[in-house]
């Protein structure tokens, strides 16, 4: 069977701040109905990467394309064709739930939207909700919404940074068989979490930043043969390739 082309691939990726340089020469890609794994110590330049990628930050260098245009020459099909959900949600805090996704759909043209509204409700518990105004909301339900007006747009390109913050047991099951069944219906994602666990459960593959470089990429037997950790979790695979002398960075 043939593999499919990525939904995203990033090219030599470099964004420098001054003289700072956050990410440096990155080169990876993910495909269509893939969970990648995006890891690393603070600072390591995961959210700078995802910013980039969502065309959040201009990069310094590099190259990067969204179901095959270039988020450079292009951008307006390469963003539409991405969501991004930030580790911290800013909705509008003077619209409803309910609200919030209508004005999603009339945003990005989401065709015969109105009928899908309270299966997402649903979904993400926010029925009881929906006429509740984003203020009131608590910042679980923030989450949930945010990643229910991603959702209805069904993009190509699912980013979370964080996305099990603020949520209780109960939603984090909820939540991770959802990103799971968003993958499975095609759709690209990339998760960026400090939850290590987490990211060895949910993704096919995980990428190892340190200091904006990849130290590791690969499915998790992959970063266990590089950590020279077979059998191992991938928190001790982690710490064995970011802290190879056992010091904390």
């Amino acid at each position: 069977m043939d593999t499919p082309p990525p939904t995203l691939q990033v090219e030599g990726l470099v964004k420098r701040f001054g003289d700072f340089t956050a990410v440096d020469d990155l080169h990876f890609a993910c495909t269509p109905g893939e969970i990648l794994g995006l890891v690393g110590p603070n600072g390591a330049g995961k959210t700078t990467t995802m910013r980039c990628i969502t065309g959040i930050l201009q990069p310094t260098a590099g190259r990067i394309l969204v179901a095959g245009t270039s988020l450079a020459v292009n951008p307006m099909p390469a963003k539409r064709a991405t969501a991004f959900i930030p580790d911290t949600p800013t909705p509008f805090d003077m619209l409803t739930v309910l609200e919030h996704l209508r004005f999603t759909a009339l945003a990005y043209g989401v065709s015969q939207a109105k009928g899908r509204f309270d299966d997402l409700l649903e979904e993400f518990e926010l029925t009881e909700k929906r006429d509740e105004l984003a203020s009131g909301l608590s910042r679980g339900m923030r989450q949930k919404l945010a990643i229910a007006c991603a959702f209805l747009r069904e993009p190509e390109l699912i980013l979370f940074d964080e996305p099990l913050t603020g949520l209780d047991p109960k939603a984090i099951r909820m939540m991770r068989a959802s990103i799971r069944q968003r993958a499975d219906a095609g759709a690209a994602i990339i998760i960026s979490s400090h939850l290590l666990d987490l990211v060895e459960k949910q993704c096919d593959r995980v990428l190892v930043l340190h200091r904006g470089r990849t130290l590791a990429e690969g499915t998790m037997d992959e970063i266990r043969a590089t950590a020279r950790s077979d059998g191992g979790s991938l928190e001790e695979a982690f710490f064995a390739i970011t802290e190879p002398d056992g010091e904390l960075d």
